[in-house]
């Protein structure tokens, strides 16, 4: 009779056992498959994204910029950038400079408020690819404001391989200094040169140029004062965030 009972229990357990397991098989292929479902649909909106942020920054509508800068804006600032995105944001940035739509001679998508958007959004995106785009609008734009986006952008993303970048904003500072001398301008140069002051190898061109807008009567006084600032903080060897990780200390 123990007998029977031992191999009826073992039986149960058996079965039992053999119920879990394909129960526990099924919840994991039920998991896996959701996991999967989740991320071919997470990759086709990304890519739907990517499409419609394509064609409204391709299109000769200013209205439609606008809605990619907002689109980008919020991608952005969820976490979220891909490589067309870049790009994107490289077409808006030159709006009229490297990209132009003539109609009868005239450049009709000359918009310097969509460039600046542009370039403001390239610099939160810190990479070595926004980086060039960056420089090339400082170096090659005509429009103060958007130059000054530029080179803010420039500072945000912090990339100052062998000086290219210090040195291009130095050069965008003069040629502007000569052809439309504006201090707001200045300033964004002067907070760049404080950001990227402890990247630069040799400091001799930042120094000249921070000197040069010290020293231009053209600039409001409290643009030429901090220029002053900043060069006795450069000349000392130090820079305001190297002084700020002190006083913290």
């Amino acid at each position: 009779m123990k007998i029977e009972k031992i191999l009826a229990s073992a039986v149960c357990f058996s079965f039992l056992s053999a119920c879990l397991f394909a129960q526990t098989q099924t919840v994991q292929k039920q998991s896996t498959s959701t996991k999967s479902e989740t991320t071919v649909e997470n990759e086709y909106m990304s890519n739907v994204e990517d499409v419609i942020i394509t064609e409204l920054s391709n299109s000769d509508s200013y209205d439609n910029k606008l809605v990619a800068l907002q689109y980008l804006e919020s991608a952005i600032n969820d976490g979220r950038s891909s490589p067309d995105m870049v790009a994107s944001l490289d077409r808006l940035a030159g709006e009229g400079i490297s990209t132009k739509s003539q109609t009868n001679g005239r450049v009709m998508n000359n918009f310097p408020d969509i460039r600046a958007k542009a370039c403001d959004l390239l610099g939160q995106v810190k990479t070595e690819e926004s980086k060039k785009v960056l420089v090339d609008v400082a170096l090659n734009d005509n429009e103060p404001m958007v130059i000054s986006s530029a080179i803010r952008g420039l500072g945000e993303i912090g990339i100052n391989d062998k000086d290219e970048v210090v040195n291009s904003i130095a050069w965008a500072q003069k040629r502007n200094a000569v052809l439309n001398p504006t201090s707001s301008l200045a300033f964004e140069v002067l907070v760049a040169y404080e950001k990227l002051a402890d990247t630069v190898e040799d400091k001799n061109a930042m120094i000249q140029s921070v000197a040069n807008i010290a020293a231009d009567t053209h600039f409001v006084t409290p643009v030429r004062t901090k220029a002053l600032d900043l060069l006795h903080q450069l000349q000392s060897g130090g820079s305001s965030s190297n002084k700020s990780s002190s006083a913290e200390k």
